[in-house]
């Protein structure tokens, strides 16, 4: 095809950025400027330090790679799920200062100078944590991909006061999706460990 030739797709790029540059207050030579300018590829690495589960991790990251990113790739911390990657299943929940958050949401620099804590960093001792005993316990896990993630927030929860009831524990765990249906047993399991 000689490059001289004249299509609808040649047309509309060509037509299309300039036109968008324009939309963003750019002059007309500045919109054309931006048209064959190079691709930005942004910003640099940055250090930070990530305490996890006790321990100091430094590490060089773009500001963009999310927690869970930085705990799965760089650290080997496997435990968190990478499941709808955009907040919605709850696969992914750590604590951060004791709080439960969605890793795939939080940005690894923004948890700098707080305590992460994963579900490989409940255990202690060799000894499960009770929420942990809890699920086995209570057959509270089919496929266990959602599991880390549940015991993560339940321990959360439980923190928080709020596994009074079962209504309050099914309000308060709703951001986790099991996708086997193990609801009752979860329920159950969270009762358990915040009885223990």
């Amino acid at each position: 095809m000689d490059d001289r030739t004249f299509s609808r797709r040649r047309f509309l790029i060509g037509t299309a950025l300039p036109a968008a540059a324009l939309g963003m207050g750019l002059s007309a030579p500045a919109a054309v400027e931006a048209q064959t300018a190079p691709a930005l590829m942004g910003p640099e690495p940055v250090d930070v330090m990530l305490q996890v589960n006790g321990r100091a991790y430094p590490l060089k990251v773009e500001p963009r790679v999310t927690l869970l990113d930085a705990l799965r790739e760089r650290l080997g911390l496997t435990g968190s799920k990478k499941g709808c990657d955009q907040g919605q299943c709850g696969a992914c929940t750590v604590l951060v200062d004791g709080r439960r958050v969605n890793a795939c949401l939080t940005l690894a620099v923004a948890t700098e100078g707080k305590q992460v804590t994963t579900v490989e960093g409940l255990a202690r001792g060799g000894r499960l944590h009770p929420v942990q005993q809890a699920f086995i316990d209570n057959d509270a896990f089919q496929c266990g991909y959602c599991t880390p993630g549940q015991i993560c927030s339940a321990v959360g929860l439980i923190a928080e006061g709020r596994a009074g009831s079962d209504a309050q524990i099914r309000e308060s765990m709703s951001g986790n999706i099991c996708r086997c249906g193990a609801y009752t047993n979860i329920v159950r399991a969270v009762n358990a460990a915040a009885r223990a």
